[in-house]
């Protein structure tokens, strides 16, 4: 995607050329230590991958090869082996589990791939930013796709005449169709010259922590378009064929290729009430309910047009090999918050047949292009990625839709837990919620009987003076929250005040699973839906309660607070 002063207009300094700092060399040898439990329990499954020869294979007849065994930290990890103290010098908004750069601009999120015994993510990364230009690919390594560690920079920018480096995709290409060797990571990628947007291959040999470039770059030349760029590319085994879906403009196209180098246009989809889509993606699931399969083809867009910002739309419907058909015109939303952009998703290569196709995980970048250079933070700038989740299908009305949850690796960062007894909140006084988080990093679950009327409150980092606040109103049926109360808000744009809301299925009980982190919130929702939303409260962790019209039953009310990971540790 398009990154702030990447070149998209021409103005690249004048030296055109960004040095790579010693602090961005890889160090395989450093690694975030994770509780006891979470390494035994990736050995478990690493073990089992190697046994049965999965490294990067396919599910199906087009699946990512890219997908990663699901190795999490295990719920019974001791807080005793976890730190939930801030390090002193930290920003106030750094993100306390979340991944950012020790400093500089961070964006988009790359699909992770398994490989060397390491889950490896990148992300859009401009160590020149706000003076300089340009992205490149920063690395991160993880073994439970919650705990991320950063690594440096792998690709890096204005090295090879053809620009910086913008989104794209890495692949294992376990056969070694690309020629460079069996096993060898492969990334297509989106490089910007002067406005113009071409796609390169780069590859690697040491399971992704150093790229070299391929000396017939760029693989496709710009066919004389504006947008043209973010390549997602996908494996098909029915045909022997590797598929790419690249963003441009308002449409996305498909292109197949036998070895990744050489890429012919088979189709595309196309869709003018979206703005421009970026950030593709197409894969296939089972709901596992129902056994119904489905194709899925997404995209980060603009939903102004249907009263939204911008997210992470899909449609379901048929793939052909060459052809995406939608079940629907209308596109459904991963997520109805203001802060999952450019997001990514994959499957798990140690499940097999079926079973694979009925669960992936995803990530965001947690931002929106309306206001991310304006967020306030001063040793980094950008936002953060998202806390990965997972998503299912879920048949409602007859229509498949994705629900998301956090990962279960998260709970392995859970704290002890306070727990308050059911209790009723009474309307029309604003008090302390039972139980209070001790520090701004936490997770709080809530489950209420669905109020007759009104509005149920959360306020969340209540100042009295400036708070964010999750909720729910009976009356419309939706859950929401709202940042118009928090710091930040006097000086941000209508988009970032806006009221975010997530239309709630009808029931008696009411579900809130909360992720709160200094600079966001991530609101998961009993039906499987969500919010994330980048906050800026004020120097409080304190929780308040409010009921607008009706008494609410309390059912169950608990608070941990989440460990602090320091990525460049």
């Amino acid at each position: 995607m398009t990154t702030p002063l990447s070149g998209a207009h021409g103005d690249e300094p004048d030296d055109g050329r960004a040095t790579r700092p010693d602090a961005q060399t890889p160090a395989r040898a450093r690694r975030w230590v994770l509780p006891v439990i979470a390494v035994a329990a990736t050995l478990v499954v690493v073990a089992a991958i190697a046994v049965v020869g999965i490294v990067a294979g396919d599910a199906g007849p087009t699946a990512t090869p890219t997908a990663t065994p699901s190795v999490t930290p295990n719920a019974t990890a001791s807080p005793d082996a976890l730190s939930f103290e801030r390090p002193a010098d930290w920003d106030p908004a750094r993100p306390g589990f979340h991944l950012t750069p020790e400093a500089h601009w961070i964006n988009d999120p790359q699909r992770p791939f398994f490989a060397g015994g390491l889950w490896h993510l990148y992300y859009l990364y401009n160590a020149d930013y706000p003076d300089g230009n340009g992205t490149e690919w920063y690395h991160a390594t993880s073994s439970d796709l919650v705990t991320w560690h950063n690594e440096g920079v792998a690709i890096e920018k204005y090295r090879n005449g053809l620009g910086d480096i913008l989104t794209g995709s890495a692949v294992v290409d376990t056969t070694g169709s690309a020629g460079f060797g069996a096993g060898a990571v492969v990334a297509l990628v989106t490089q910007q010259d002067d406005g113009v947007q071409r796609q390169s291959l780069f590859y690697s040999t040491d399971d992704g922590y150093t790229f070299a470039e391929y000396d017939g770059n760029p693989v496709m030349d710009n066919p004389g378009v504006v947008d043209w760029r973010d390549p997602k590319v996908i494996r098909d085994e029915a045909h022997d064929r590797w598929v790419m879906v690249l963003a441009e403009g308002a449409r996305l196209g498909f292109y197949t290729s036998p070895d990744l180098r050489s890429w012919t246009y088979v189709s595309d989809f196309v869709r003018d009430d979206l703005g421009l889509l970026e950030c593709p993606d197409l894969f296939e699931m089972i709901d596992p309910e129902s056994g119904r399969r489905t194709w899925i083809l997404a995209a980060s867009a603009d939903g102004a047009a249907s009263g939204r910002t911008t997210g992470f739309a899909y449609w379901t419907g048929t793939w052909d090999g060459e052809r995406f058909t939608a079940d629907d015109a209308d596109p459904l939303w991963l997520d109805d918050g203001a802060d999952f952009y450019a997001a990514v998703t994959w499957d798990n290569p140690s499940r097999t047949g079926d079973d694979r196709l009925t669960e992936r995980s995803a990530l965001a970048w947690m931002n929106n292009w309306a206001y991310a250079r304006d967020l306030p933070a001063d040793q980094w700038q950008g936002g953060a990625l998202s806390t990965t989740r997972t998503i299912v299908l879920d048949e409602v009305d007859g229509r498949l839709r994705l629900r998301s949850r956090p990962a279960d690796g998260v709970r392995g960062l859970e704290g002890a837990v306070q727990s308050a007894p059911a209790h009723v909140i009474e309307p029309g006084a604003i008090a302390p919620l039972a139980v209070q988080p001790a520090t701004s990093s936490y997770r709080m679950r809530v489950s209420l009987d669905r109020p007759a009327s009104g509005e149920v409150r959360l306020r969340l980092a209540d100042t009295g003076d400036s708070s964010v606040t999750v909720g729910f109103d009976s009356d419309a049926g939706v859950a929401f929250v709202t940042r118009a109360d928090d710091d930040a808000a006097d000086r941000m744009p209508d988009t970032y005040r806006t009221v975010r809301t997530s239309a709630q299925t009808a029931g008696d009980i009411v579900r809130f699973d909360i992720l709160v982190d200094a600079g966001s919130v991530e609101v998961f929702l009993g039906d499987g839906s969500s919010l994330t939303m980048v906050i800026h409260p004020g120097d409080s962790s304190r929780v308040t309660v409010e009921s607008t019209s009706a008494p609410v039953q309390v059912q169950s009310l608990s608070i941990a607070p989440m460990a602090i990971i320091d990525p460049n540790d």
